[in-house]
Parts: C-alpha cells; structure tokens; sequence
C-alpha cells in the first residue's frame, strides 16, 4: 500500500491524504460488493480491489475507455453488449459485466470508477451506477484544490 501511495504522490499533483483516501474508496467497494473495482486516471490503472492487483496496477487504459472518459460517458454493460469496453489495453478475462463512470475534478475529466462482474450472465443495475457514479463524484471533490 505504502508503494501505491508514493507513486500516485509521484505522479498525480496529490498529498499523501488524498492518495490514501484514493485507495480506501476501493477496497470499501470491494466488500460492500464482492465485485472488483478498479481507479484510473487519464493514462493507467492506478488502484485496484477485489482482483489481482499485480494483473492490473499501473495497467494502461484502454483507448475505448480513455474516449469515455473524454466524453464523460458512463457505460453500463455486459459482455455482449456492443457498448462493453476494455479497462485496460490488454485483454481482461472472465469481466462478464461493468458499470464505469468518469471522475471529474473541476470540470475535466480525470480518471474512472469500474466495478467489474466475473459472475456469469452477470447485469449491473441501478445499485451499482449510482455506486461508481458516487464514488467518482467523491474522488472528483477529494482532488480538488
């Protein structure tokens, strides 16, 4: 954790407070849902719970995220869906279905919010967008000034 820390107070303009609350955010998905979440800023993966972190951190978004979160579009998606994307560059096995919503901190969009389903025929409800749409929200407030 100490390593996540310093590296997101590296390379995002963050104290050390708000890149520990960054990485909280997470891990209070996680067990609330038992699903995986995963926090990204403009260019890669930079907190991860619920799944392999190693698989993931430090992860190069997707150009199909990276456009979502451009255009500030919350996707909510299963595997077939034509609207499903990539988290990462690579290819995530087993994710069935997702719900990903943008982080925006004084008007520009920043980074995501995914919560991302294994569980097989999978769907993301009304529970879950409000859930990544919160906890963006809050991680928007969290890194402004």
């Amino acid at each position: 954790m100490l390593e996540a820390i310093s590296n997101m107070v590296k390379e995002l303009p963050l104290s050390v407070e708000q890149a520990m609350a960054i990485l909280k955010v997470p891990e209070a998905m996680a067990q609330a849902t038992g699903l995986m979440v995963c926090i990204t800023d403009r260019d890669q993966v930079i907190a991860v719970s619920g799944g392999s972190k190693k698989d993931l951190l430090a992860k190069t978004i997707s150009k199909q995220l990276e456009h979502a979160i451009g255009e500030r579009n919350t996707v909510v998606a299963s595997k077939e869906d034509k609207s499903f994307i990539s988290v990462t560059s690579e290819e995530m096995e087993g994710i069935t279905a997702q719900a990903v919503a943008p982080i925006i901190c004084e008007g520009d969009a920043i980074g995501s919010v995914s919560l991302l389903s294994r569980e097989p025929k999978a769907k993301m409800g009304d529970m879950e967008v409000k859930l990544v749409t919160t906890a963006a929200g809050f991680l928007g407030r969290q890194m402004e000034g």
